[in-house]
C-alpha cells in the first residue's frame, strides 16, 4: 500500500452528474467504510448518487453495466476480496477486474474501481477510510469516476 503520488481530491464540480455506487455485501465493516468514502466524495462534488447492493464482487460488472445503460453517468464499483487457501481469489478478482473494464469500454462511461484485493482483513481496514486508515479507496474510486465523467463530458461537448 503506497498511496504516494495520489492526486489531490478537491474542488470537483459534479453537479448534473448521476452516479451509482454498486457495492458488494462481503466484509461488512470494510465495505461500509468504502461506501461512506464514496458518498462523501460524491456529495462534496454535488453529484447525485444512489447505492445498489449486490451479493459480491463477481456480480459488480453486470449491475454496473445495467446502471450505466439505464442512464447513470458513472458507476463506483466497491467490493472486498480476501485471499483464501483456494484459487477462488484469483478467479473472482480477475472476473471483477476484467468485467468492470469491459463495462467501461462497452458503455463508454466511467467505472470507478474500488474493489480491494487483499491478503488479509487488516489490509482492507488500512485502505477503507476508517478512522486511522492510511487510505480511503472508496473516496478515491468516486473521485476517479467523477473526474473521468467530467473529462468525457468536455470531450463530447
Amino acid at each position: 500500500m503506497s498511496g504516494k503520488g495520489a492526486p489531490e481530491r478537491t474542488g470537483l464540480d459534479g453537479s448534473g452528474l448521476e452516479v451509482v455506487i454498486v457495492a458488494g455485501t462481503w466484509h461488512e465493516t470494510i465495505t461500509e467504510a468504502l461506501i461512506a468514502g464514496a458518498q462523501r466524495t460524491l456529495e462534496a462534488a454535488g453529484a447525485t448518487h444512489r447505492l445498489i447492493r449486490v451479493a459480491g464482487s463477481f456480480e459488480l460488472p453486470v449491475v454496473a453495466k445495467a446502471a450505466l445503460e439505464a442512464g447513470a453517468d458513472a458507476v463506483v464499483a466497491l467490493g472486498v476480496i480476501i485471499r483464501g487457501g483456494t484459487p477462488h481469489f484469483e478467479f473472482v478478482s480477475s472476473a471483477a477486474t476484467d468485467g468492470l473494464t469491459r463495462v467501461a469500454l462497452d458503455t463508454g462511461k466511467p467505472v470507478g474501481f474500488g474493489v480491494l484485493t487483499l491478503d488479509d482483513e487488516e489490509q482492507g481496514i488500512e485502505r477503507s477510510g476508517l478512522p486511522g486508515s492510511k487510505e480511503d479507496k472508496g473516496a478515491e474510486a468516486a473521485d476517479a469516476a467523477l473526474r473521468t465523467a467530467l473529462t468525457l463530458r468536455e470531450l463530447r461537448a
